[in-house]
């Protein structure tokens, strides 16, 4: 199998690169953020390759990392995600965004991805969320504290000052994790103001 090529970008396609290693030249399926932005024709390249191996054909995936080219394979542990829903979501997103949006649950950024609907985000971040905190870029406190907080049994400051970070433009799974976290440190009787207050805070880190 092939692990990794190195030689020359020959040309580009709309979803793969053809790299010239000598003889053969080897057509690369790659997600958006790779091809073409990976370098001119003529350039030399170096990608970390993962093979698929069929009756009727073999076809190359590259990526310009060892870590992206794992997380191709990690969503495709999902059920419902083949290499064309994989290599959207990797097209989308950064490896350290993807980690960061599956360990804080937040489904809305991977449904950005083209033919990713809810219900496919859903499994994501629901079967990768063991694997993801290794990758991501946010304090694995915050991470943990993101589902500190039942929204139904929330006291009403509490849900007041989630909702006010939300409607200040930050995601639901880190406005939970910011008021978690102040909620904590002000004690039960803390009001509003002083959530939202110290939420920010915690933001601002």
């Amino acid at each position: 199998m092939t692990g990794k090529l190195t030689g020359v970008i020959d040309s580009y396609g709309k979803a793969f690169t053809i790299a010239d290693v000598g003889r053969p030249v080897y057509p690369v399926h790659c997600s958006g953020r790779t091809s073409p932005p990976l370098r001119p024709p003529g350039e030399p390249v170096m990608l970390a390759i993962e093979t698929h191996v069929r009756e009727d054909q073999i076809r190359l995936f590259g990526f310009p990392t060892a870590v992206e080219r794992e997380w191709f394979r990690l969503l495709q542990t999902v059920q419902g995600v083949g290499t064309k829903v994989a290599l959207s979501v990797l097209g989308t997103l950064s490896p350290a965004d993807l980690a960061t949006a599956v360990a804080m649950r937040d489904k809305a950024m991977i449904a950005r991805a083209p033919g990713v609907g809810q219900k496919v985000a859903e499994r994501i971040v629901t079967e990768l969320k063991d694997k993801a905190p290794a990758y991501a870029s946010v304090d694995p406190a915050v991470i943990r504290l993101s589902g500190a907080i039942d929204e139904k049994r929330a006291p009403q400051p509490v849900a007041d000052a989630v909702s006010a970070l939300v409607n200040l433009g930050y995601g639901q799974p880190q406005a939970t994790a910011a008021i978690a976290a102040a909620a904590q440190s002000a004690g039960e009787k803390a009001d509003t103001a002083s959530l939202i207050r110290l939420g920010l805070r915690e933001l601002a880190r």
